[in-house]
């Protein structure tokens, strides 16, 4: 696991880096009864609408079923092999269980073939396994955690990711995400041990803006370059830096506003916000 840069011949390949795919099986294929096909919707809802913009376009993929809730308790599996995943920035695992059924999981970091993962309360602590928060031991890294039981792995699911299990208090476990906020979270709920691999991805410089495109991610346009009709920034005579507090398309705020609802549910299980980017603080909502 590392990156490999390009010597710089043109433009385009100047600072430009990939990743040297070192940790992945040669010759492995994808195993077809675990691929479906992935309809496109370049960032449209149901009715044509654009609700997420600058998607559209990119590579062709199928989607990896990846198992999320380890749910094959006190069943042993062993490491096929470390695949490539073209919809997630994490590396993949193919796991064959004993009983003869195969399934992906989010590969951590050092999982290598031929090992073996479990899951379960019955489980021991090591890399792969996953247990419930209240079978891990304090200080542990883990990721792919649940915030109900059962409902199958919501945070620290992309490469690079972690979480650290700080206190365990009755029915509850306090961990730390990667944002720095503290969130307690039900102990019965699942988390798997160890770090999510590919850490350099981070790393990774594009280099020319067709990689983008690549991805299916298309080209921004600053609102001050806009007319005012497409953007509130839009409009003035010469270049203008807009002349207000910058604002989405729709008129919304961008920089220092609150954007979570104040009244969402799982608020209370929040220990400590995250610390805000602007001004390097605690951000409070």
């Amino acid at each position: 696991m590392g990156i490999r840069r390009y010597k710089a011949n043109n433009a385009a390949r100047r600072n430009m880096s990939v990743s040297d795919f070192a940790e992945l099986t040669k010759g492995a294929k994808p195993e077809k009864s675990l691929l479906r096909p992935q309809k496109r919707c370049s960032g449209r809802n149901n009715q044509g609408i654009i609700t997420v913009r600058h998607r559209g376009g990119g590579h062709k993929r199928k989607y990896r079923l990846v198992d999320f809730k380890r749910n094959k308790d006190g069943i042993p599996g062993r490491v096929l092999s470390i695949q490539y995943d073209p919809n997630r920035t994490a590396r993949i695992a193919l796991i064959q269980y004993r009983d003869g059924e195969r399934r992906y999981i989010i590969a951590p970091d050092g999982l290598k073939e031929n090992m073996t993962v479990n899951s379960g309360p019955a489980a021991e602590p090591v890399l792969g396994n996953c247990i419930p928060l209240a079978q891990i031991p304090l200080g542990s890294e883990v990721h792919n955690i649940e915030l109900r039981a059962g409902q199958g792995a919501a945070m620290c699911r992309s490469a690079g990711s972690k979480a650290v299990l700080v206190a365990k208090e009755n029915d509850w476990a306090q961990i730390t995400l990667p944002s720095g906020e503290i969130r307690r979270i039900p102990s019965a709920c699942r988390a798997v041990i160890g770090v999510v691999g590919n850490i350099d991805q981070m790393n990774i410089v594009i280099g020319k803006a067709g990689r983008m495109r690549w991805l299916g991610r298309r080209p921004y346009v600053r609102g001050s370059a806009m007319n005012p009709i497409d953007h509130p920034h839009g409009g003035g005579e010469g270049r203008t830096k807009g002349g207000r507090h910058p604002v989405s398309p729709t008129g919304k705020p961008t920089k220092g506003t609150s954007t979570r609802k104040h009244k969402k549910a799982s608020n209370s299980s929040i220990i400590r916000r995250r610390r805000s980017r602007r001004y390097g603080v605690l951000k409070l909502y």
